[in-house]
């Protein structure tokens, strides 16, 4: 992971105009560190990059863009990786395409982790949701993480299903990390980046913009072994995801519906060009293979039953949020996601609508 110095002159060189994926790459194989790139001079730089780019570099670092990238760095929990770290996600290596760096915010340790992407509609139907929810907390307790885009629809269920199981769930988004889009995930994004990971390669302050999202797809497809289409229609940004796991290499699974829906229609055009049909969860682990779990689990927080038992009595049979749980216990968010993920899959605790949680026996 990056150190402030070594981030300083990362990000510096993401905040240069028309300054691409493979240009970057370039000068980073030309030239080394991004710190021997800001050294190097115009005609040097001339060589291997536009001109334009060119003398934009030699002009140097400015620092004042950079200030709020470094303070945002500076907070707990978040995380540049760099393509010259080890922490940089080893399935991306693989790609064509692999981003000069990550911001992440949350567990490093899941980028590492065998993986499964799991994407479809926006507009999904409510056996869709529940379809994917159940899929993704199945294959998270196999050791599987979960990854999605964090959008409305299959990613939240996805996420969902991901964060109930010991795999939990990584978001890629299309925006930077101070903004989560979109709003109404709001309580979700606290969670992942509680006890799972959000991640981007778009700057701080980078809104919700079309042209993004296809890009974002690449590293969904990328971090994962396989990816499952769950609802999508002909004309779907998860086909995107899906194609795009094929020309990484990557399995392609798809779960077939009804001829009639508009819904199913992606899937089936996905299965016509050979993707896996698959119709349980069992289906994608016969394909992937049963893995042993290296991530770390629930039990690494060392909840007892005493833990238990106290946020249960704090949380009460009324709706409560959890960093009013916080607040009540004491313990860290962290903890508190972690006890009341244990009660959910116990069935003692209900995950309500707007991020709420009710003990419920």
């Amino acid at each position: 992971m990056a150190d402030q110095n070594e981030a300083r002159y990362w990000l510096a060189l993401s905040f240069i105009p028309g300054l691409g994926g493979e240009t970057f790459r370039r000068l980073l194989s030309t030239f080394g560190p991004p710190e021997n790139i800001f050294s190097a001079n115009s005609a040097q730089l001339g060589a291997v990059c536009d001109n334009k780019i060119a003398r934009a570099i030699a002009a140097g670092v400015d620092d004042t863009v950079l200030a709020p990238v470094l303070e945002w760095l500076a907070e707990p929990g978040n995380h540049l990786i760099t393509l010259a770290d080890g922490e940089y996600p080893q399935a991306m290596l693989q790609t064509a395409d692999p981003p000069p760096f990550l911001y992440v915010k949350g567990r490093l340790d899941l980028l590492q982790q065998p993986a499964l992407a799991l994407v479809g509609s926006r507009r999904a139907t409510p056996q869709g949701e529940k379809d994917a929810e159940a899929f993704a907390g199945t294959l998270s307790q196999a050791g599987y993480t979960i990854i999605s885009g964090l959008a409305l629809g299959i990613d939240t269920a996805a996420h969902r299903g991901g964060l109930k199981g010991i795999g939990s769930s990584i978001a890629v988004v299309g925006t930077g990390l101070d903004i989560v889009y979109p709003a109404r995930n709001r309580d979700l994004a606290h969670q992942l980046a509680q006890v799972g990971a959000i991640v981007s390669e778009f700057p701080l302050g980078t809104p919700s913009l079309a042209q993004n999202f296809p890009r974002r797809n690449r590293i969904i497809s990328g971090l994962a072994r396989g990816v499952l289409v769950v609802e999508a229609a002909l004309r779907s940004g998860s086909l995107i995801t899906a194609r795009l796991a094929g020309e990484q290499g990557r399995e392609v699974f798809a779960m077939p519906g009804s001829i009639h829906s508009p819904l199913a229609k992606g899937c089936h055009q996905l299965i016509k060009q050979g993707a896996k049909l698959v119709e349980s969860a069992q289906d994608i682990l016969e394909e992937l293979g049963h893995i042993q779990p290296v991530s770390a689990s629930l039990q690494d927080f060392e909840l007892s039953p005493i833990a238990h038992q106290d946020l249960l009595l704090q949380l009460g049979h009324v709706p409560c949020a959890i960093d009013a749980l916080v607040t009540r216990t004491g313990l860290t968010s962290e903890r508190v996601c972690a006890i009341l993920l244990e009660l959910e899959m116990s069935g003692r605790v209900a995950s309500l609508p707007g991020g709420l949680y009710q003990a419920i026996n």
